[in-house]
């Protein structure tokens, strides 16, 4: 009984600890969202340059710990302020979409950045704390545990006094409240803005750093996990909520540090994905907010007024087909086959989401999990059943389809930037059940020995032959989704993308026809996930995660939303460019963000212009 006393009490110092972590993010994405009615997705990544800014000045400069404080705030205070005046409030006039894809452009390029500086290895961060552990009632508790728990209660008192009896703190309540009132008033709303940025990218930077000290080390990758525990906590509490946002912030890190004393360690981050989504579905306005209507407006994919796509003639379409086609007998370099083959499998993850994103209005930021499931689901028909790799080919676009619409049933009555959110935490659970279920999946061992594609006993070995497979498989999704979008069920979709309350309003049932668009959106998905495998032999659960799906929006965004030439275009040059600039390759993603900004900015239509 002691002993069990013992473990409970060790889970619940632990779990306060982090939870303590995870409110410092969540309160800076509710500052953001009360203010600016805007979803931050580089809250994440500014948490991570935070740690690497701490790690640079404690272990490279030999910085005292408390002006390694000091050099994170100037810092990711600097980022904060930027990235609002020259990102985001040049579209303070567009619609809601067109910032919230603007954060995710600049995490795209903080991430990159950041391993361009600091290289993509994980960093060993000693702890410069002294090693005193306090005895308290059985438990022990350590120096680091003392520090987060002081810099969360001191930041929580502090910004409780700066919003409750300043001027400053009263003119951000008072934009939080009404802004075009706050404005009428005096208030300078630009200014409380960027203020805003800079005081939530602090509390994200000291998160960082104290969590590169709690866990003795800093990774490129850790600004997705955290960033997302982030949006979990802070949905706990409700958006915009900043004493909600405390209070998710140390049930998540409560409810996380006793599921892994049950379960293991490596479900620790299925616990925030799961309560994300159970929140969503059950209380979207959180925990402890009083019961709010969910914004009306839709947040879709038709961000451009009155753009009328780029005429392109029926007989062009077919001739880029054919010459797509006949290219293998001209150019036998069988490393530019495979990078157009890349590019061809990509244009299917783009075509699913300008399906779902473009035609429908659901932003859809979970397509990497419809791709695995896809590629899993074929590989174990023809490792464990020995079925060919032509019925394993369905049996993907089958079990792809149904737990496209299982999936992301909970989201069907969520709007605005809450669709975006499920999605992609959908798409991470289903990265994590990957990775869990060993007895299905092997775990994060993986598939091996996958047979490469094949029909009807003809084998695609060469370089050549999967380039023409992978060709005809993305042919055939397009002309199945041109179809669909002639007849009036792509009309269907598009009212619901203009005004889903008129579209329901004149009789459409929102729920069948969104269940039917993400059905089709996860078969063309899982389709190239399936040949993916099969092509490479070999999958785990890191072979899709969440880059490609927020790399196939940006497909998407580039050649226009919902436009189908636009995506394959938009995947061709997303796909094709880097390996033309090879010297810049580890520049990628970096090109990734730089690109999604611009247009954003500049060119939201896209090249091709929206459908």
């Amino acid at each position: 009984m002691d002993s069990l006393l013992r473990t409970l009490l060790d889970q619940t110092i632990n779990g306060l600890t982090v939870g303590n972590v995870y409110a410092l993010i969540a309160v800076g994405i509710a500052l953001i969202f009360g203010v600016g009615n805007l979803i931050n997705f580089a809250q994440g990544s500014i948490f991570m340059v935070g740690a690497y800014i701490g790690w640079a000045l404690v272990t490279r400069y030999q910085v005292p710990l408390i002006g390694a404080f000091l050099g994170v705030a100037v810092v990711c205070a600097a980022i904060g302020m930027l990235m609002e005046r020259f990102a985001l409030r040049p579209l303070e006039n567009s619609a809601r979409i067109a910032p919230l894809l603007a954060t995710i452009g600049i995490a795209f390029a903080l991430d990159q950045l950041v391993q361009i500086i600091f290289s993509p290895n994980p960093q060993s961060f000693p702890n410069p704390l002294p090693p005193f552990r306090l005895q308290l009632g059985g438990v022990t508790i350590g120096a680091i545990d003392l520090l987060i728990a002081f810099v969360g209660v001191g930041a929580a008192a502090s910004l409780f006094y700066f919003l409750r009896f300043t001027k400053l703190g009263w003119a951000i309540r008072a934009t939080a409240q009404d802004r075009e009132a706050a404005q009428q008033m005096g208030v300078d709303v630009n200014a409380v803005n960027q203020i805003t940025f800079a005081v939530a990218s602090m509390l994200g930077g000291f998160a960082g750093l104290l969590v590169g000290i709690y866990f003795q080390t800093v990774y490129p990758t850790m600004s997705f996990t955290w960033g997302i525990k982030g949006f979990a906590a802070v949905l706990l509490g409700g958006l915009g909520n900043v004493p909600g946002a405390i209070l998710g912030g140390l049930v998540l890190g409560l409810v996380e540090s006793y599921g892994v004393a049950l379960l293991g360690p490596s479900y620790r981050n299925l616990f925030a994905f799961v309560i994300l989504i159970a929140v969503l579905v059950w209380r979207p306005n959180g925990l402890f907010r009083r019961n709010r209507r969910t914004p009306p407006e839709p947040l879709t994919g038709t961000f451009i007024p009155n753009q009328k796509p780029v005429p392109i003639p029926r007989w062009t379409i077919v001739a880029l087909a054919l010459g797509a086609l006949a290219l293998p007998l001209i150019v036998t370099d069988p490393y530019l086959l495979q990078i157009l083959t890349n590019a061809w499998l990509l244009s299917m993850i783009a075509l699913s989401v300008s399906l779902a994103t473009g035609t429908a209005g659901q932003v859809s930021l979970g397509a990497a999990g419809y791709v695995a499931i896809g590629a899993y689901a074929s590989a174990l028909v023809t490792t464990r059943l020995g079925w060919s790799f032509e019925i394993s080919l369905l049996v993907a676009a089958f079990v792809s389809a149904v737990f496209g619409v299982l999936l992301t049933l909970p989201a069907f009555r969520l709007r605005a930037h809450y669709v975006a959110i499920a999605t992609l935490a959908i798409g991470e659970i289903v990265t994590l059940v990957i990775l869990n279920a060993a007895w299905l999946t092997n775990g994060p061992l993986g598939i091996t020995n996958i047979s490469p594609p094949s029909f009807l006993g003809w084998k695609a070995v060469t370089a050549r032959e999967v380039y023409w497979y992978a060709l005809i498989l993305l042919l055939l999704a397009a002309l199945l989704q041109w179809r669909l979008l002639a007849s009036p069920l792509g009309r269907t979709w598009r009212a619901i993308r203009e005004d889903d309350v008129a579209a329901q309003a004149y009789g459409i049932n929102l729920t069948r026809y969104k269940a039917l668009v993400f059905a089709v959106s996860a078969l063309i998905a899982g389709v190239s996930g399936a040949f993916t495998a099969h092509m490479y032999t070999f999958i785990n659960h890191e072979t899709f995660t969440a880059t490609t799906s927020i790399l196939a929006l940006t497909m998407v965004i580039l050649g226009g939303m919902g436009n189908m030439v636009g995506a394959v275009v938009g995947a061709v040059l997303l796909t094709a460019l880097p390996e033309v600039f090879r010297g810049f390759v580890e520049y990628r993603y970096l090109l990734y963000g730089l690109v999604l900004l611009i247009l954003i900015r500049f060119r939201p239509q896209g090249l091709l212009g929206t459908v």
